[in-house]
């Protein structure tokens, strides 16, 4: 009887949790963020670091009458895209040589897995010295750290595609291109949209590391001045920028995915 009238209950709880639609869950979220963080901004210890809403949308006026917000945002975004976009071009054919060829594969995984493995700020003064100071060193920071990632990723979309498929289109005479494009590609499509959203994700958290190399404009640079002179508002104010940034690709790539992998079973929890 007790676990009846258990069941029950979280039979009740549940069908109240599923009438709330998405648009309530974020307006929770929302609400509860806020109340952490006016939390945050009373509390002796951490009333410096965090600073409530307002003060925090008044700094936006400042960065716009200093003349320097919309330069260090176009400026971050420049580097930003252009080290994507070579991290992605880079990334898709280095994945799908090391998975199909073996040789590729022993020679280009062992040194990708090590690199992988060290912050972007360590390397920043070899590459400083090797481009020199400016955008070049931006987007090189930029473009290995998303090169890693993605193609760690799609490499493990390629190594997990169904090898009847494969054997099958052997059969029917396919060559290596024919595999590529008619089979490996679209089974692989998944896991490439993964990528590129682990490569938005890391190429804005790069950003700070990327903008070290001298750079004269940048969110990323702007928040290490600002730390400089204590300016904690315009600073908590590019943090949050770069996190709607981040936010927003997500939801862009999400779109896509659905788009390109409505195919793709998901279990809605």
């Amino acid at each position: 009887m007790a676990s009846d009238e258990n069941r029950k209950k979280d039979h009740a709880q549940w069908d109240i949790i599923s009438r709330i639609p998405n648009w309530g869950w974020l307006l929770i979220s929302f609400l509860a963020a806020m109340l952490l963080w006016k939390w945050l901004s009373v509390n002796p210890t951490t009333a410096r670091s965090f600073p409530f809403a307002p003060e925090v949308l008044a700094s936006l006026g400042t960065m716009i009458e200093r003349g320097v917000l919309w330069q260090d945002f176009s400026s971050s975004m420049i580097s930003v895209v252009m080290g994507f976009v070579l991290g992605f071009v880079t990334s898709v054919p280095v994945a799908f040589l090391m998975a199909w060829y073996r040789p590729v594969r022993y020679i280009v995984e062992p040194w990708i897995q090590f690199i992988r493995n060290i912050p972007p700020l360590a390397y920043v003064p070899l590459v400083v010295i090797s481009a020199g100071v400016g955008r070049r060193p931006q987007v090189i920071v930029i473009w290995l750290a998303t090169f890693l990632i993605m193609t760690v990723t799609i490499y493990q979309g390629v190594r997990n595609v169904d090898e009847t498929l494969i054997k099958a289109a052997k059969v029917l005479g396919a060559k290596d291109s024919d595999l590529f494009v008619k089979v490996i590609f679209p089974a692989t499509t998944p896991f490439i949209i993964t990528a590129v959203r682990l490569g938005v994700s890391v190429a804005l958290t790069t950003l700070i590391a990327a903008e070290s190399t001298g750079a004269i404009a940048g969110m990323g640079m702007r928040i290490r001045s600002l730390n400089n002179t204590f300016e904690v508002e315009p600073m908590l104010l590019y943090i949050i920028m770069i996190g709607i940034i981040g936010i927003t690709s997500e939801k862009i790539i999400k779109y896509l995915e659905r788009r390109f992998t409505g195919w793709q079973e998901t279990r809605n929890v």
